[in-house]
């Protein structure tokens, strides 16, 4: 079996996980909620760094169940969202309807994608826990660069990639444990670990997680052409990756006793020449 049969493989799986976490996501997002009570789900950061996207045509990449989508939508946004998991999308499509909302979404493998849609956008967008589902950084951001117009914005909101090397050994101390730069094969989660979203719930799929390092993802955008314009770096996450994070809020977590040392957020934004 080839390389690329493998990494296949692991996608497949993926995507069955990602149909499983779907169906507990609908459920058990916060987001989902704030959404039916009309809150505000996207963080100052990217509505700050985006800015105004009412009338622009925006396509969301690895979308998931489409919150974000939708709350782009809701800033007049013309939104189309993507996802490998059908499942996703078939939630994603229901919650539109639900909220009564201009949307569509695409069923699709990002890399599959050119085959799928014709037309370019003004905004590419992609956010919070997608790098790591990457097989090929390169073909993902030649993907971005395809779908968006001349003059377009690419604008991408992810963890640090410093986070994937730490682990906590001892209550409170981040430590330097798994590798941070990239490998060909992808790091394997057994099944049975809880739902970020609903610990409750045991997850019954493994992952297949690629490591990405900071320079990867820089040169990748680079090497598709794109012109980069910034990127940025916060001492905040979307979610308790270690468990002596903490939250003021529920939504976004820090580390206290290493605020202002350890980078857990970065931002990114490269736009297309005309």
């Amino acid at each position: 079996m080839t390389d690329r049969d493998q990494h296949r493989q692991a996608e497949e799986a993926n995507r069955l996980l990602w149909d499983e976490k779907a169906r507990v996501h609908i459920r058990a997002y916060k987001e989902v909620q704030l959404l039916r009570d009309g809150a505000e789900i996207l963080d100052e950061i990217e509505l700050r760094e985006v800015g105004d996207v009412a009338g622009k045509r925006l396509l969301h990449l690895q979308c998931h169940i489409g919150t974000d989508t939708l709350a782009w939508a809701r800033h007049g946004a013309i939104v189309t969202g993507v996802d490998f998991s059908p499942e996703s999308i078939r939630c994603a499509e229901a919650l539109r309807d639900e909220l009564g909302l201009e949307a569509r979404f695409v069923h699709c493998n990002v890399y599959d994608l050119p085959g799928a849609l014709q037309e370019e956008f003004d905004i590419v967008y992609t956010s919070r826990g997608v790098l790591c589902w990457l097989r090929d950084l390169g073909a993902w951001a030649q993907v971005v660069a395809r779908f968006l117009t001349p003059g377009g914005v690419f604008y991408l909101m992810e963890s640090h990639p410093i986070l994937n090397a730490l682990e906590e050994q001892r209550p409170g101390e981040p430590a330097f444990v798994h590798p941070y730069f990239h490998r060909p094969e992808p790091v394997r989660w057994e099944a049975g670990g809880p739902d970020y979203a609903d610990p409750s719930h045991r997850l019954g799929h493994p992952s297949h997680e690629w490591i990405w390092s900071l320079s990867d993802v820089v040169n990748a955008v680079l090497g598709a052409g794109l012109t980069l314009e910034f990127l940025n770096e916060y001492d905040r996450l979307f979610f308790p990756l270690l468990p002596s994070m903490t939250t003021a809020d529920g939504r976004w977590y820090c580390l206290p006793k290493y605020a202002d040392r350890i980078p857990l957020l970065l931002t990114l934004g490269a736009r297309k020449g005309r």
